[in-house]
């Protein structure tokens, strides 16, 4: 017993660090915060790494400092100093106040003021300070239903793609959003900071990324049975590719109205990772959206969807409807 307890205790610690290590194997790696490829993920990596930085530094001298003194002054050290009419010192005050003071300062400075305007979702200089003279940035609506996404590009006769967004390098994209039914978030986080997307409102958010890739897309807040499937694959794409697309989708013939966007935003789980397309949406079909929710419209949530979920799954796995 005596050898096999330290295998046994060896192997249960051997088991979380494999799981740590193979984490980053998984469809969705939880370190793809720390590897950010949009210019504004970058900004927030960046200032959330100073604070970490300053004040691990404060914790980490801290915590030596409370060590150091411990190992001195312990019993039976006949060469630690003591000075029982000790009561002051100029030294130990400078250093008690002056380097809280210092990095309190030197964070509400960088991170702060510099890192909220740069992060700032309704204007990021992160990205606004990028946009050339003649630069062409793009505006993207976006719809969240339960629970799917409804990208809308106006400014590109008005085509759409659902569950999945596509981008162009090299280009500010500024995003407007709202909901249908309940509050999510829209979450890219190799791309862009998380936002709220509200029903009867609209958010903002923006993004630029100089890297081609595929990333994922996620609402990263609980709203409701068929959360775990409302994600969306962003594609960046070169401005050539970009334009090849949206003047493709342009010729498509699928067109949605107001009415076609209800039974859209009808309650749907897409288990089969649909991304149906259209080449002309309604104008002003975002506007309408939010008008209609401060209304009272409202998309009802069949309670089949809740109270038998698998047979559910299965039935629409079998419909494969977009």
């Amino acid at each position: 017993m005596q050898v096999r307890t330290p295998l046994r205790l060896a192997r249960l610690a051997f088991v979380p660090a494999m799981a740590l290590s193979l984490s980053g194997c998984a469809r969705h790696s939880p370190w793809w915060i720390f590897d950010p490829k949009g210019v504004g993920a970058s900004a927030s990596y960046t200032y959330m790494m100073i604070d970490v930085v300053v004040m691990l530094s404060i914790v980490g001298i801290t915590a030596l400092l409370i060590v150091w003194f411990l190992w001195k002054y312990r019993k039976g050290n006949k060469h630690a100093d003591y000075d029982g009419k000790w009561s002051h010192s100029n030294v130990l005050e400078v250093a008690f106040w002056g380097i809280p003071i210092a990095a309190v300062a030197f964070l509400s400075w960088a991170v702060a003021i510099n890192g909220s305007f740069a992060v700032n979702p309704y204007n990021p200089t992160a990205i606004t300070k990028q946009i050339k003279p003649h630069g062409d940035p793009i505006d993207i609506d976006v719809i969240a239903t339960d629970w799917q996404w409804l990208f809308i590009y106006p400014q590109f006769h008005h085509i759409a793609i659902a569950n999945k967004l596509i981008v162009p390098a090299h280009t500010p994209v500024f995003f407007k959003l709202t909901s249908t039914a309940v509050t999510t978030d829209f979450f890219v986080p190799q791309l862009l900071g998380m936002i709220d997307v509200m029903p009867g409102m609209r958010t903002k958010d923006a993004l630029m990324s100089n890297q081609i890739g595929t990333y994922q897309g996620i609402a990263a807040d609980y709203c409701g049975a068929g959360t775990s499937w409302m994600l969306f694959k962003t594609d960046v794409v070169s401005k050539t590719d970009f334009d090849h697309w949206a003047k493709g989708l342009e010729n498509n013939p699928q067109q949605m109205d107001y009415q076609q966007f209800n039974r859209f935003a009808e309650p749907y789980i897409n288990v089969a990772e649909k991304t149906p397309e259209w080449g002309h949406v309604e104008p002003g079909l975002f506007n309408h959206v939010i008008l209609e929710v401060m209304n009272g419209k409202k998309w009802p949530l069949p309670m089949f969807m809740t109270e038998n979920m698998f047979h559910y799954l299965q039935l629409q796995a079998a419909e494969h409807r977009s």
